[in-house]
C-alpha cells in the first residue's frame, strides 16, 4: 500500500496525466480533510481527558477534605476555645504528645492552672494505641482538644499556628524505648530527628517566636560513669540509637536557638513512671505478669551487680514542666531572623534517690500482695545502662524544682490506678 508520500510526490517522473493537477487537487483535499478530523477526534480526546483528571482531582480533594482530621471552621473554633487562657498572664501552649504518658499529665495540670493546651498526637501503635485513646478521652473531658495528626505534617502545624498564636510549646512527641530501637530504627530517626527539625522550623517562622520546653533523656549520659549525673557531664558516648537521636535533638535545638533566636529549653527525665504510665517500662510490665502469674525477668550487670535506676514520679515530673515553661524566657528571633541572644538551657528532672531494680519488685509485691516469680538475667547488650542518677542543683537553683515523691508511695498510686483501670478488685485479694 502506497504512503501517504508516495500518493502526493510519485517516484517515477515524468509520467503524468493531463489531469495531474485535477488528482492532485482531489488529494489535496481528502487529505485535509482527514487530517481536520483527527484533529478534532484529538482535541476532544485531550479535553475529554483533561475534563476526567479535573473530576478526578475534585473527588481526591474532596475525599481527603471530608477524611482528614483536621481543617474547616468548627475545627478552627475548637482550637481556639481549647486554646483560650484563663489566668491573668497565662501561657498559651501547644503540646506534642499530648495522648502520651507525661503528655497527659501535663497537659491536665496546665489546664488546671489556667493556660490554654492544645494537644498534637499521632496515636501511633508502639504501644497499645486503646491507652492513648483513653487518656484523649480523660483531656476532652477537661476542655483539651487533642489533634491527630504526624509531627511531620508541616502543613498541619502551621495550620495551627495560624489559628492560634502560641506563646509556648512543650514538646514532648518521641519514639521511645531503648530497646525497640534495634528493631525498627527508622521510626526514631522519624520522629525523634525529623519531627524535632520540621516543629522548630515551624517555630522559627512563627510570629512572635514562642519558647521551646522539650523533652531530652538521661539516656544521653550513656557510656558516663561519673555519678550523679550532672549537666555539665559528657554526653557523647551515647549506648542505644534512642540516647543518640535525643543528644541530636540537643545539638539541633541549640542551632536553632544560635541561629534563630528560639528560646529553647531541654530536660533530661530520668525513668518517669506512675498512673497513665507506658506500658513497655519495667514497673509496668511488671506489674501485669505479676498479677498473670506470669514469670518476670530482671537484668542485672556486670559481676552480677543489680540495675539501678533512679525512679521519678509523674508528679514530680510534671512540676519540672511547668517551672521551665514559667522560667523559659522569650524568643527573640521575627519571621525567622534573629534579633538578640535567647536563653537556651538544659535541666536534670529526677528523684536524686535511685533503687535497685529488685528493690522495685519488693515493693509492688507488697502493694499487690502476690509474690513475683523472678527470672534474673544478665543485662544483653541492648542499650541499657547499668544505672542512672541525677543531679538536680540546677533545677532546683532555676526555678526551685523539688522532688517529693519516694518510690514507695508512687508505686502505690500507680497500683491503685492499676487495678482500676484494668478492672481487677478487692474480692481478689488486691488493694
Amino acid at each position: 500500500m502506497p504512503s501517504l508520500e508516495d500518493e502526493l510526490f510519485p517516484s517515477t517522473p515524468g509520467k503524468f496525466k493531463v489531469d495531474r493537477a485535477h488528482n492532485m487537487n482531489r488529494q489535496f483535499h481528502r487529505c485535509f480533510a482527514s487530517t481536520s478530523t483527527m484533529f478534532l477526534w484529538a482535541l476532544f480526546l485531550i479535553a475529554l481527558t483533561a475534563s476526567y483528571l479535573s473530576f478526578q482531582s475534585f473527588v481526591d480533594s474532596g475525599s481527603r477534605y471530608f477524611s482528614a482530621s483536621w481543617g474547616g471552621i468548627q475545627w478552627e473554633k475548637q482550637v481556639r476555645n481549647s486554646a483560650q487562657i484563663h489566668r491573668s498572664g497565662g501561657m498559651s501552649v501547644l503540646v506534642t504528645g499530648a495522648a502520651g504518658f507525661v503528655g497527659t499529665h501535663v497537659s491536665l495540670a496546665l489546664k488546671k492552672g489556667g493556660d490554654g493546651v492544645v494537644g498534637l498526637d499521632n496515636f501511633n501503635n508502639y504501644y497499645d494505641p486503646s491507652l492513648k485513646k483513653a487518656r484523649k478521652s480523660l483531656l476532652n473531658s477537661h476542655g483539651i482538644l487533642v489533634v491527630e495528626g504526624d509531627l511531620n505534617d508541616a502543613k498541619l502545624l502551621a495550620k495551627l499556628f495560624d489559628v492560634v498564636a502560641f506563646t509556648h510549646v512543650m514538646h514532648l512527641a518521641a519514639q521511645a524505648g531503648v530497646r525497640y530501637a534495634m528493631e525498627n530504627p527508622n521510626s526514631y530517626v522519624h520522629s525523634n530527628i525529623a519531627g524535632l527539625v520540621t516543629l522548630l522550623e515551624i517555630c522559627k517562622s512563627a510570629n512572635p517566636q514562642p519558647a521551646v520546653v522539650w523533652a531530652s533523656s538521661s539516656s544521653v549520659y550513656g557510656l558516663n560513669e561519673k555519678v550523679p549525673f550532672s549537666e555539665a557531664d559528657r554526653t557523647d558516648q551515647p549506648a542505644s540509637l534512642y540516647a543518640a537521636t535525643k543528644k541530636a535533638g540537643e545539638e539541633i535545638t541549640h542551632t536553632y536557638n544560635h541561629i534563630y533566636g528560639l528560646s529553647i529549653t531541654g530536660l533530661r527525665f530520668f525513668t518517669v513512671y506512675g498512673p497513665w504510665g507506658r506500658p513497655d517500662m519495667a514497673y509496668f510490665s511488671f506489674t501485669r505478669n505479676i498479677l498473670q502469674g506470669k514469670p518476670i525477668t530482671i537484668y542485672r550487670g556486670k559481676n552480677r551487680v543489680d540495675l539501678a535506676r533512679d525512679f521519678t514520679y509523674i508528679d514530680d515530673i510534671v512540676k519540672g514542666c511547668l517551672g521551665s515553661l514559667d522560667t523559659s524566657g522569650k524568643s527573640t528571633g521575627s519571621g525567622g531572623k534573629k534579633k538578640g541572644n535567647a536563653p537556651y538551657r538544659i535541666f536534670n528532672l529526677g528523684n536524686t534517690s535511685p533503687v535497685k531494680v529488685p528493690e522495685l519488685v519488693n515493693i509492688l509485691e507488697r502493694h499487690l500482695k502476690v509474690k513475683a516469680k523472678r527470672n534474673i538475667v544478665d543485662m544483653p547488650g541492648n542499650g541499657d545502662v547499668p544505672f542512672t542518677h541525677a543531679n538536680i542543683s540546677l533545677a532546683q537553683r532555676e526555678f526551685g524544682y523539688k522532688p517529693s515523691t519516694d518510690l514507695q508511695t508512687g508505686l502505690k498510686k500507680f497500683v491503685r490506678w492499676y487495678l482500676s483501670y484494668y478492672g481487677y478488685n478487692n474480692r481478689k485479694g488486691l488493694q
